[in-house]
């Protein structure tokens, strides 16, 4: 894939330096010496990259920043200047620059820091990649949605994914805290593996042994030596997963590993040191344990270094289309039974649904609508949700269709009648169309009222 770099600096030394330099590492360049050559080049052509100078012949780089579209997918533009100006440095941060780099410039320096941005040029094209249908060999890892929330997850994933930094996921159970946390560890480029821990799913006396190891002799059953999490994910990430519910002695260990990356294994004195990356997950705000003397502050702050938030399913409705489609194809695969599709009030009972399991309860209901069904399509009366109080988003979109159009009790009505016509009420055929049983058919006959056609 063409890589393609605009370098606006009217040194025609450095200007030559620099495109010498990134020549060698495959770039397509072209140069302009003023704001007026810039503009124009950036009119013809795409660019993935610009070297931008502050001063400039005929106005400042920080003036020609303001007439680029940095937002994606335009290019990132890193600033140059001479001057050691921290206003301007955050001046250009403001107007859209990726970075800031100092004169006299060090190739070795730039280069790390275009290196850096391409790959996340790269990452958030791969993320991008990920959402835009349900995939028939849908996996954990997938990210499935195209609400704005869900875009600025993946905006988020892309961000942190090259950093080292410890990065907390919050949301609600069900979520998919763990699929970000992989997706993160995927695309970070870490040769080590992923390995996850849940803090909520293992007594406090062992909690410590998972988590740094022991000692042979170290505890009654410890009869040899055995690694922990943090050595096994050397080199990988440390996936730390209902990190809310670690106890408070624990808390300080586990502080003690971030801060100073060594630990030692219970019952030896040893120091291991530790490069894995730490991704944590809580459904409960920290800093109300905090507050509630539940958690330490210092270890929220450790933790919350980048933080991605995980929208309710309630929140975004709108994924729902997408999200069951390829849940099915997941569900199916398991079960060893038919992809059936929705019907279309099938579609809109899940859409008016509270989802207090979010995608979690989604996928529960949806293996056993796929595993009761018997017609050929799933249909409202596998998704037992009459008792669920739906949220207030649903009410709202419930009243609002309610308004401005029909019933959805009128619509399937409508519909079946209409089937019914088509067959000359011939309920097999029917029944066949529009995914139902015959027991179905008759109560729904029986409860909208519908009238048979005669036969001709």
């Amino acid at each position: 894939m063409t890589k393609r770099l605009l370098i606006i600096e009217d040194d025609a030394s450095l200007s030559q330096m620099l495109q010498f330099h990134f020549e060698d590492e495959g770039f397509e360049i072209a140069t302009a010496s003023t704001c007026s050559e810039g503009l124009q080049l950036l009119g013809k052509t795409a660019f993935d990259l610009i070297l931008l100078d502050q001063q400039l012949p005929d106005g400042t780089g920080l003036e020609l920043l303001q007439q680029i579209d940095t937002r994606e997918p335009g290019p990132a533009v890193i600033m140059m200047t001479g001057q050691h100006d921290l206003e301007l440095a955050i001046q250009a941060i403001k107007e859209g620059a990726a970075d800031f780099v100092h004169k006299p410039i060090k190739s070795a320096e730039l280069q790390i820091v275009v290196d850096r941005l391409m790959l996340n040029r790269r990452l958030a094209r791969e993320v991008e990649a990920l959402r835009p249908a349900a995939h028939d060999d849908f996996s954990s890892r997938d990210l499935i949605g195209r609400s704005d929330a869900m875009l600025q997850v993946s905006k988020e994933i892309a961000r942190c994914a090259s950093s080292n930094a410890t990065v907390l996921i919050t949301g609600e159970s069900g979520t998919g805290k763990e699929v970000v946390a992989r997706l993160v560890h995927t695309h970070s480029g870490l040769s080590g593996p992923f390995v996850a821990i849940n803090c909520a799913a293992i007594v406090d006396t062992l909690l410590e042994s998972e988590l740094f190891g022991h000692e042979k002799g170290a505890f009654t059953g410890a009869t040899g030596k055995k690694p922990g999490k943090f050595e096994l994910a050397q080199d990988g990430t440390l996936f730390l997963d209902e990190i809310g519910e670690l106890a408070q002695p624990l808390q300080a260990k586990l502080l003690r590993a971030l801060q100073e990356r060594v630990f030692e294994r219970v019952g030896g004195t040893q120091q291991i040191s530790s490069n894995a990356r730490i991704i944590a997950a809580t459904n409960k705000d920290l800093f109300a344990e905090v507050a509630g003397g539940r958690f330490r502050e210092d270890l929220a702050y450790r933790l919350k270094v980048i933080n991605i938030n995980l929208p309710p399913l309630r929140e975004r409705q709108e994924d729902i289309p997408l999200l069951t489609q390829a849940l099915i194809q997941r569900i199916a695969l398991k079960i060893h039974k038919p992809a059936l599709p929705l019907t279309v009030a099938a579609l809109a009972t899940l859409q008016t649904h509270d989802w207090p399991g979010n995608v979690r309860e989604l996928e529960n209901l949806l293996t056993q609508a796929l595993v009761q069904a018997t017609g050929n399509a799933l249909t409202p009366d596998l998704f037992p949700l009459q008792d669920s109080a739906p949220s207030p988003a649903a009410t709202s979109v419930v009243q609002e269709h309610t308004e401005t159009s029909k019933s959805l009790e009128q619509v399937e009505a409508e519909h079946i009648q209409r089937v019914l016509n088509q067959t000359g009420g011939h309920k097999g055929n029917s029944c066949a169309i529009l995914g139902i049983s015959r027991p179905a058919l008759d109560r729904k006959i029986k409860k909208f009222s519908l009238t048979m056609p005669k036969a001709p």
